[in-house]
């Protein structure tokens, strides 16, 4: 999620062609900067000059992750900043129950609650086998799939709307591992809710977070573990699930690095770390990384590149224009930013097994890219799409 106010400081180098770099962008704002279309309403929201971007950003995420969590989509305008500080100190931990979850209206009559209800799980079951392309068939095939996605859970606008345009997109192609940044409460009990052929991984239980979710009848879950960024100033941290995939065993991670242009130097501290936890991983386990990473090219040419024996998945594929940019203003205009950015914010990074068959990435695509009927995109940031194959060890 993006503020309009940071990603409109834009120089003229920074809206050059899109095949030149595009310098870093301020990633994070709460919902209420947010330019709202049509009818939606502008919240205004002023930052002391004593307070640090880093905080600031992220006390306005926890904030909105929690006026998402307590309302679904009604506007409350009125309300003053005070009251929504107040509201965060005294329902931190608190969600609204799922019947509340799947209706746009916590007034709705209970008849309202199995419709919504019933239209979120058509919109994840509703496509049959025979329905599938070919490539989406390879889900069933020795092919491992996998969905990386920023969902945007903070966005409070249209929630019901895009709840179903992403079930739609996972019951779609049915991916064999989903990695998931910026869920929240809500977000994630819908998912949960809807996906019982998942099995679901948090890395956290309030305000935002990452999530894993692997496919039961395809991947086999062993073991997770949570390492925490020690100097990260917005909750974030790395989640690493253990599993075996047709009997190849995997190390399968994510994580959402830290986010704006004043935090460079934490970001690349947390990336410096996953690449130690992906090197580390058991020698027989392929790793696999998927996140919003918020690197910038000229960060990751700061450390010299990727060490050796780990790859940039879109690197390996040739470096296809077409899934280069995963978040893209010049089309997704969820935030309505004036300017054209086009940035590979999230990116999947493998590390083969040292022995047996390697995995090595076949296809790589961006999805979500069709606006749903309430003229918003599922998310600010495209998901990425990715199919894998195992091939004998030369």
């Amino acid at each position: 999620m993006k503020t309009a106010s940071e990603c409109s400081q834009v120089t003229v180098e920074e809206q050059s062609s899109p095949s030149q770099h595009l310098p870093e962008r301020l990633e994070n704002r709460s919902a209420g900067s947010k330019h709202k279309k049509n009818t939606r309403k502008t919240r205004n929201q002023s930052i002391s000059p004593a307070t640090s971007p880093a905080s600031s950003s992220h006390q306005d995420k926890t904030q909105s992750a929690q006026q998402t969590s307590a309302r679904f989509t009604c506007d409350q305008s009125t309300q003053t900043e005070a009251s929504q500080l107040q509201s965060v100190q005294t329902q931190s931990t608190q969600t609204p129950p799922i019947q509340d979850i799947l209706t746009p209206s916590t007034d709705c009559k209970s008849t309202q609650t199995i419709q919504s209800s019933f239209s979120l799980q058509q919109a994840y079951w509703g496509r049959s086998f025979t329905e599938q392309s070919a490539d989406e068939q390879k889900t069933q095939s020795s092919h491992l799939t996998l969905i990386c996605w920023n969902i945007d859970g903070l966005d409070p606008d249209n929630v019901f709307e895009r709840a179903k345009g992403l079930l739609s997109h996972l019951g779609k192609y049915r991916a064999d591992v989903v990695l998931l940044q910026e869920l929240v409460p809500v977000s994630w009990k819908i998912l949960k809710n809807i996906m019982k052929d998942y099995q679901f991984l948090q890395g956290s239980e309030d305000g935002y977070f990452t999530g894993i979710l692997l496919r039961k009848d395809r991947v086999q879950f062993l073991q997770s573990n949570i390492v925490k960024y020690p100097t990260t100033e917005m909750g974030r941290n790395l989640l690493i699930a253990h599993a075996s995939f047709l009997g190849h065993p995997l190390c399968i991670m994510t994580s959402h690095l830290e986010s704006c242009k004043a935090s460079s130097q934490e970001r690349l501290n947390q990336l410096r770390r996953v690449w130690k936890w992906m090197k580390e991983a058991p020698q027989d386990h392929t790793v696999i990384f998927g996140g919003d990473t918020n690197l910038r090219d000229w960060e990751v040419k700061k450390l010299r590149g990727l060490p050796d024996g780990i790859s940039d998945v879109w690197e390996m594929l040739g470096e296809p224009e077409e899934s280069r940019y995963t978040w893209d203003t010049s089309i997704n205009d969820n935030n309505e930013i004036p300017n054209s950015i086009r940035l590979r914010f999230d990116r999947l990074f493998l590390r083969a097994a040292a022995e047996g068959a390697k995995l090595r990435p076949e296809s790589m695509t961006l999805i979500g890219l069709e606006k749903l009927k309430c003229d918003y995109f599922i998310s600010d940031h495209w998901g990425i799409l990715c199919t894998f194959i195992f091939g004998n060890t030369n």
